[in-house]
């Protein structure tokens, strides 16, 4: 019950300060939806290995105005949690994104994130997130994650990006990223079982999207390392410092 009201607190809380910011003339009317179908060797979320084997992520989402609300589940597609086909996260997240005003090129994003495990014994959590974007070389960009539930802490990812342009004539794209994260007390020690803050982990990817039909289509590479030494120490989820995975996604927008 008590996620569930922070939950509540969280959605009035992004609605009043989307409509407070929200420049109505720019924004498109109308509603556009989003499918989502991912598919990971393993899951990998801020460096934990919260799945060494193959998951299947689907998502939906309907964005509107700057809005986008979704939701987003894991499911294990082998039995070793003991349920195969069986979905053990779903999330449901609300966002806004827009420019800053007066600042040309300057985005910001504000919105929640709730935290749901079914068919596991891990308890349902909340974020609340801000962060800001600059659309200039490499598109840095930062963001704060605050929980207010369960871990009371706060996850700060800083990251950067770039897109190799193949020309009009190429068939697939390049995408190329990196984002370092870092934890508070509160944060590392409810999900690391550490008494310190630090630099969690480091985050390598390379996408080549395509599209066909309308599908967009995205295979992907990614390589993540723990940092911290206290949480290499930990060993809470994997023994391995580094954890390299492949997938593939799948989305459309209609």
């Amino acid at each position: 019950m008590k996620s569930v009201k922070r939950m509540l607190v969280a959605m009035s809380l992004l609605l009043v300060l989307g409509i407070n910011t929200m420049n109505a003339e720019e924004a498109e009317d109308k509603v556009e939806f989003g499918i989502t179908a991912d598919y990971y060797g393993k899951y990998i979320w801020r460096g934990q290995n919260l799945n060494d084997d193959p998951a299947f992520q689907p998502g939906f989402s309907a964005a509107y105005k700057g809005f986008t609300a979704g939701i987003w589940g894991s499911l294990e597609t082998t039995d070793i949690f003991d349920n195969k086909g069986e979905f053990t996260e779903v999330d449901y997240y609300a966002d806004y994104s827009a420019d800053v005003p007066g600042v040309e090129g300057l985005g910001f994003s504000i919105g929640f994130i709730y935290y749901d495990f079914p068919n596991t014994d891990l308890l349902a959590t909340t974020e609340l997130y801000w962060g800001f974007s600059y659309d200039t070389f490499l598109s840095p960009s930062i963001k704060f994650y605050h929980d207010i539930d369960e871990a009371e802490g706060l996850y700060v990812s800083a990251g950067i990006g770039h897109s190799i342009d193949l020309g009009e004539d190429a068939p697939i794209g390049i995408d190329l990223g990196a984002s370092i994260g870092w934890g508070d007390t509160n944060y590392n020690e409810y999900y690391w079982g550490t008494d310190s803050s630090g630099f969690n982990d480091l985050l390598l990817s390379a996408a080549f999207p395509f599209e066909i039909g309308g599908l967009s289509i995205t295979p992907s590479v990614k390589y993540s390392i723990l940092i911290d030494s206290d949480i290499k120490d930990a060993d809470t989820y994997s023994s391995d410092d580094s954890e390299f995975f492949v997938g593939i996604g799948l989305s459309m927008a209609f």
